[in-house]
């Protein structure tokens, strides 16, 4: 590597090799040869776009020491990284890809890495060395799901322990133009998270947020609106994700959104990034040396904060299940499973009101709505991939608390949830 090699007049097409897993609900693009990444997911349905892809890639941080190879370049999509912080070490490098099954019924694939990478001009901070971690991306199409599954399995096969850290990083633009994918002025950030912390880096983004008594922990209230990012940001979940299984953004321009579900004791760590609302009006190609972009960056980690290490004994690995679904009508997501979605909430004119979406179709179910332990509405529910159900009852004078169950055709509760009366 030249340092500072960077020719600003010169735009390099590339072609990469892609394979498309493709239901009747989904076509999904990887792209193993550049990162291992989930490149593209469209929803058929809306013929909309899920995930962000740069148009000009624009290497940038050149020689500033912020990230392994002392320069990044953003593509997007949905891509593992490890065993350092940041995008780490993989971003760039081609990952192996294996079918694993192909049927009628569901095909699943593997994309795969050995970290054996020891780059000599790494800055400082990136000191855990080589690992030989072994990391295996699975993803799975279903023919009767609008969703997409996928496993992380990091494996250390050495007789050693080693320090790590695993993230995995999603650049979110729900409800895109295949043609033009990018977050807009009506984008949310859906996150159960009350508090984060936020480096005091970028002052204008931080002032945003109610400050709390300990150093650079904020509210999470203003910041959940892109439009609201008047620069660009850092923000964890503070302390951690809580316990809960799903973040993921929606645009409220066609309330489209994209959520992932997953078992968050496994990655209890969230880290959102922007590049500020303003990243909307740069166009790469008349201003190709500018590398911000309009995306919502979202990660998931085995550890809270960037350059934050844990260990892995020798002969032991860890595996993160999750689930990426689109989902049109919610506005909101208070309670996740990997097949069902709620949003539970009083309006301003005190009814309940509950939005639910599926991934899977044809079958018929209940919702239970209770006030205070006392049915007050029971609905046949049937989902449409197209639509959200939407459901309102009349809350009694006096209710303190109402509830929600669905409960499916063999009686058994698949997702509830409980909202206070104020």
């Amino acid at each position: 590597m030249v340092p500072n090699s960077l020719d600003a007049g010169t735009i390099v097409d590339r072609t990469f090799d892609t394979y498309t897993l493709e239901n009747k609900y989904l076509k999904v693009t990887l792209l193993p040869e550049l990162g291992g990444r989930i490149l593209s997911m469209i929803y058929k349905p809306t013929r909309h776009e899920e995930l962000y892809q740069n148009p000009l890639g624009v290497p940038y941080g050149i020689g500033e020491g912020n990230f392994y190879y002392d320069w990044l370049m953003v593509y997007g999509g949905i891509f593992p990284t490890f065993p350092e912080p940041e995008h780490s070490k993989a971003w760039l490098l081609p990952w192996d890809f294996k079918i694993i099954t192909q049927t009628a019924d569901e095909i699943t694939i593997a994309m795969s890495i050995t970290d054996d990478v020891a780059f000599k001009g790494a800055p400082a901070k990136f000191n855990v060395g080589v690992t030989g971690l072994q990391a295996t991306f699975y993803v799975t199409l279903k023919a009767d799901r609008a969703a997409l599954d996928t496993k992380i399995v990091l494996h250390n096969p050495t007789d050693k322990t080693v320090n790590y850290e695993y993230w995995l990083c999603t650049t979110l633009a729900p409800g895109s133009d295949p043609k033009d994918p990018h977050t807009t002025a009506g984008a949310e950030i859906i996150a159960p998270v009350s508090t984060i912390k936020m480096p005091p880096w970028w002052p204008d983004t931080t002032k945003q947020e109610q400050a709390s008594d300990k150093p650079d922990v904020y509210s999470f209230n203003t910041l959940r609106l892109f439009k609201n990012w008047v620069d660009r940001g850092i923000a964890y979940a503070y302390p951690d994700m809580g316990g809960a299984n799903f973040w993921g953004a929606v645009n409220h321009d066609n309330q489209e959104g994209l959520i992932r579900v997953a078992n968050n004791d496994v990655t209890p760590g969230m880290k959102m990034w922007t590049w500020g609302f303003d990243s909307v009006n740069i166009d790469p190609f008349k201003q190709p040396t500018v590398e911000i972009r309009p995306y919502i960056e979202m990660w998931a980690g085995a550890t809270t904060e960037f350059f934050t290490r844990t260990q892995m004994a020798a002969g032991k690995e860890i595996v993160s299940e999750e689930t990426y679904t689109p989902t049109v009508g919610l506005t909101n997501v208070t309670q996740a499973s990997r097949d069902y979605l709620a949003n539970f909430f009083v309006d301003e004119a005190g009814e309940a009101n509950l939005q639910l979406f599926s991934v899977q179709f044809g079958h018929q179910l209940h919702a239970v709505i209770t006030a205070d332990g006392q049915s007050i509405s029971d609905d046949p529910v049937t989902f449409d991939a197209a639509k959200a159900v939407e459901l309102k009852a009349k809350i009694p004078a006096g209710a303190k608390s109402m509830t929600f169950t669905l409960v499916d055709e063999n009686k058994t509760t698949v997702l509830s949830g409980e909202v206070a009366v104020k």
